[in-house]
């Protein structure tokens, strides 16, 4: 794939992705994110592999920056569902 095609992509799925995060409505964005957990662990499982692969330095640069980042949105996602599911409970 050249590198015109995959920036046209890359343009796209922002655009994408944008338009249908802000048409959710507040009230679904929790159960939302809670649900995106899995995807995100997907991601941090393919930034494991670009991480490791060591091929070259850039290469193995983004894919530690994949790491981090895709931890930090499962961890956050686990931290909203947690929260949102203590709002549930019963109050002692």
């Amino acid at each position: 794939m050249d590198p015109i095609t995959a920036l046209t992509i890359f343009v796209l799925a922002i655009f994408v992705g944008f338009e249908i995060i802000t048409k959710v409505p507040p009230t679904l964005h929790t159960p939302l994110m809670s649900g995106s957990n899995a995807i995100s662990g997907i991601t941090l499982i393919g930034a494991l592999l670009s991480a490791g692969a060591e091929l070259t330095f850039f290469p193995t640069l983004l894919g530690f920056l994949a790491v981090i980042f895709a931890t930090i949105n499962v961890v956050g996602g686990f931290m909203v569902t947690n929260r949102m599911l203590s709002m549930f409970r019963r109050k002692e």
